[in-house]
């Protein structure tokens, strides 16, 4: 299986696992600064040079190789699961993706037509009772994740544990994984313990949210969009990343951990 969604600076300094909606796009063009002293021009996941990415045959044995030797620093990034699946919401089923299509072609169509969920119209930005179509586009998270029905699970709404346990069953060994939530003060820490051909200086890096802008804005606080039922099913699929990335599942409104991230635990969990 070896190291799926694995990046590394060009220069072997600092191995990411990356997970999909936690801020990847401005961890990877970080990367690509330390190494260049400029960003990359576009949007990072379609960078094909300059930095090493799994999904690059070349860059596989290379990664392999520093993944599984353990010497290189390797670290990934978590949100709160409330927000993160919101967020995978407005996003991927309500926006206009870069290409100017609906995400997955015929996906919101189904949405629409076996659970019932409204997008905002056919640029995502007309009224719509965004509660009521989240809670139903839960249900068809929850169907994919527990039965893969009607389709596989998506990598934007699956758990983050599944993520970043293929890393560690593979032979990989994480030294820190930090909070979206905390982003400058995890995110210095992970350059504080790493050489950087270019200095890095957080207060003066732009968010690259290269979601942002795609679908329409959220009218309502985070708690708002769950009620008992919704927080049932969220408890259901991301029971692991409440649990090791001490998130609190009580208060849907509170996105700041409760309790700080044991990492033999997550290595021993999810090394299974």
């Amino acid at each position: 299986m070896g190291f799926p969604g694995t990046w590394m600076t060009e220069s072997e300094s600092v191995v990411y696992r990356v997970v999909p909606k936690c801020a990847c796009s401005t961890i990877g063009q970080i990367m690509f600064y330390a190494d260049h002293g400029e960003f990359f021009d576009g949007d990072i996941h379609d960078a094909t040079y300059g930095i090493h990415k799994w999904a690059i045959d070349t860059s596989q044995p290379v990664i392999e190789r520093r993944v599984k030797a353990q010497e290189t620093y390797a670290f990934t990034c978590v949100r709160n699961p409330y927000s993160r699946i919101l967020s995978s919401f407005f996003d991927k089923i309500c926006g206009i993706q870069r290409n100017g299509r609906r995400y997955r072609g015929n996906l919101v169509p189904l949405l629409i037509q076996k659970y019932g969920i409204e997008v905002g119209g056919d640029d995502g930005k007309e009224e719509f009772d965004q509660i009521a179509s989240f809670r139903r586009f839960l249900l068809f998270a929850r169907d994919t994740i527990r039965w893969r029905r009607p389709m596989e699970p998506d990598i934007h709404w699956s758990a983050m544990a599944g993520h970043i346990s293929t890393f560690i069953v593979n032979g990989g060994r994480y030294n820190n994984i930090f909070y979206t939530e905390t982003f400058n003060e995890g995110m210095q820490s992970v350059l504080d313990a790493v050489e950087t051909k270019h200095d890095v200086v957080l207060s003066e890096i732009p968010r690259f949210n290269e979601s942002e802008g795609h679908g329409p804005k959220r009218a309502h606080p985070i708690e708002d969009y769950f009620d008992d039922l919704s927080k049932h099913l969220v408890y259901e699929i991301y029971k692991k990343d409440f649990d090791l990335f001490k998130y609190d599942f009580e208060n849907p409104g509170n996105k700041l951990p409760i309790g700080e991230i044991d990492l033999d635990e997550v290595h021993a969990k999810l090394g299974d």
